[in-house]
């Protein structure tokens, strides 16, 4: 995932995946056997009581030495997906409008590959959600090009379970930011995530099964729709 001399722009959300992830890419830097460069980047989405200035302090403070200083972006994307406007889903809208935003800075900055904290929990209930709401059967990859290639999307934590990674942010005493944003626990992912969850609490095996099933397409028996 990670080369010699690479650029990564590093989505921060203030999430635990996310500050999980950019606490290993940064310890990864003094000791892997490449070099590269890091440039963390928080979309502000632009809700009330934002929690932009700790996050930047925090980031700047701890991790001073790891990277070149935090890209903040201020924004209206959270407040234009839950007003009168949007006729869609706001999360939809919103994650559609700091990804775009988040492709811009990578070209912006000179980076290839773009890091975001996704988990091998997200990577199910997202199969789940396009099956759900799109009417597709696909996820997201841990390493993924874009734009022919000049972009890479990046996901090193796409094997690890969320429980594991709340773990190891409490060992690391790593701050947990409060989500300002009125959708928050009240969103389609959350509905299949506490779906899930309810299954995995009857079978220990299923999150297994439909993590490995992504990988294991039986490409014969699916229907062909026009």
């Amino acid at each position: 995932m990670i080369e010699n001399n690479d650029r990564i722009l590093v989505g921060v959300s203030g999430g635990k995946d996310s500050l999980a992830l950019f606490h290993l890419l940064a310890s990864l830097k003094k000791h892997a056997p490449v070099a590269f460069e890091l440039i963390p980047a928080y979309i502000d989405p632009g809700f009330h009581n934002s929690f932009v200035k700790k996050l930047d302090s925090y980031i700047n403070e701890r991790y001073k030495k790891s990277h070149q200083g935090m890209v903040v972006e201020k924004t209206d994307y959270g407040r234009r997906a839950h007003s009168d406007e949007n006729t869609e889903n706001p999360c939809f809208l919103c994650s559609r409008l700091r990804r775009k935003r988040l492709f811009e800075l990578a070209r912006e900055h000179g980076c290839k590959k773009l890091a975001i904290g996704h988990n091998k929990d997200d990577l199910i209930e997202t199969l789940f959600i396009n099956i759900f709401y799109a009417g597709k059967i696909g996820t997201m990859k841990p390493n993924q090009s874009f734009f022919g290639g000049s972009l890479k999307i990046i996901r090193p934590l796409s094997y690890v379970e969320k429980h594991k990674i709340n773990s190891f942010a409490k060992v690391c005493d790593l701050p947990e930011f409060v989500n300002t944003c009125p959708s928050a626990g009240h969103t389609k992912r959350q509905d299949v995530a506490d779906m899930l969850d309810m299954m995995y609490r009857q079978n220990k095996h299923i999150k297994g099964n439909i993590f490995r099933a992504m990988g294991n397409i039986a490409a014969d028996y699916l229907l062909k729709i026009s």
